[in-house]
């Protein structure tokens, strides 16, 4: 039986927790920052939490289920 991959894109945006959290960087940080508030972008630095719906599949694709 041959080794089964991690999904490499996940690998590089995903990040477990020692609690067993996933986290993820939010978007809309990147260009386009005149317009958005400073407020808006202090609270888009911060790592957001995979919901709970899509963590079976986050999951999968880093092969930890």
């Amino acid at each position: 039986m041959p080794k089964v991959k991690t999904n490499s894109s996940a690998k590089k945006r995903f990040k477990v927790t020692a609690t067993g959290k996933i986290t993820h960087q939010k978007s809309f940080k990147r260009h386009i920052l005149t317009k958005k508030s400073k407020k808006r972008k202090r609270s888009l630095r911060q790592d957001g939490v995979v919901s709970a719906s899509h963590t079976f599949f986050v999951k999968r694709l880093l092969r930890l289920k």
